[in-house]
């Protein structure tokens, strides 16, 4: 049995070793160049117009909010699920970029309020954005699903109705989601910061010290429990980039809050396998998310 790091090395190398995958379409949501979604059509054989609709499944990347990490390296987890008859919106959005003041020489975790400005907006768009796109996508029936950081960030856009009055990001009623699977999520950000998670990404994310406990309490999917939409984790119990208790510790809250969260621990699986269409459990993300879709 191979040490953890040599798992995760081995495992990384594979999730980025697949080409990228265009997309059908890509639209705009913003101004921004980062403000952009990918969409993938059914890849079931059917035409687009096909009278029978399908579900949509959002995704959102992870990277730990940081620039260098972009949305080409979900495009085959996207194309996998496309195959299995889904319909698939995979959204960009704004990430960390270099900050001297901040010190250090690499990108900082997330740009604030960016970050959470543009998945707002792009959830917000997707209605209209996805009827010229994927004519045969039911943006009724949609499932938000996210790897990593996106992961947090789709607990945290599932939970927008619950987010402290004031919110610029609140919702006057819950989001219409079918549920949200989140795949190794960084779904407990006190906990992460207190393992210093990708390298104190939480930290960076928040920002200044003298903000990060008000900017806490309107981001940490930890503490806008219940949200009462269906929500399923799967995370590798060997994952070192985000250790399985951040999600236990997120299942607990949900509990303590009166909500069930449903767990899938995966033995022998590290980070990024349930992204990785080589792997076997991307076929267990793959069903979390057919469960919930159809």
């Amino acid at each position: 049995m191979p040490d953890p790091v040599t798992r995760d090395t081995a495992e990384t190398e594979s999730a980025f070793s697949h080409p990228a995958v265009a997309p059908d379409a890509t639209l705009p949501y913003g101004g921004h160049p980062d403000q952009i979604i990918d969409f993938y059509a059914p890849r079931d054989g059917r035409p687009p117009d096909a009278a029978e609709s399908v579900p949509l499944v959002v995704v959102l990347h992870g990277g730990a909010w940081r620039a260098p990490y972009d949305r080409q390296y979900m495009t085959p987890f996207a194309d996998f699920l496309a195959r299995r008859g889904l319909a698939v919106a995979n959204v960009e959005y704004r990430r960390g970029r270099d900050l001297p003041q901040q010190g250090g020489s690499g990108p900082v975790a997330g740009r604030w309020p960016e970050t959470f400005d543009d998945v707002a907006a792009a959830l917000d768009a997707l209605p209209g954005l996805v009827a010229r796109a994927l004519p045969r996508a039911d943006a009724r029936r949609t499932v938000l699903t996210g790897h990593s950081a996106g992961g947090h960030l789709a607990l945290w856009a599932a939970a927008r109705h619950v987010l402290p009055a004031g919110s610029p990001w609140r919702l006057s009623a819950p989001p219409a989601l079918r549920g949200v699977v989140a795949l190794a999520p960084i779904a407990d950000l006190v906990r992460s910061a207190e393992l210093e998670v990708c390298d104190g990404a939480v930290r960076q994310l928040l920002g200044e010290p003298e903000a990060y406990a008000e900017r806490l309490a309107h981001t940490d999917p930890a503490a806008l429990l219940p949200t009462g939409i269906a929500t399923a984790v799967v995370q590798g119990r060997d994952d070192i980039a985000v250790p399985y208790t951040v999600a236990e510790c997120f299942v607990d809250a949900a509990a303590k809050a009166g909500e069930t969260v449903g767990l899938t621990l995966l033995e022998e699986v590290g980070h990024f396998p349930p992204v990785d269409p080589a792997a076997d459990a991307c076929a267990v993300a793959a069903e979390e998310i057919a469960q919930l879709a159809w």
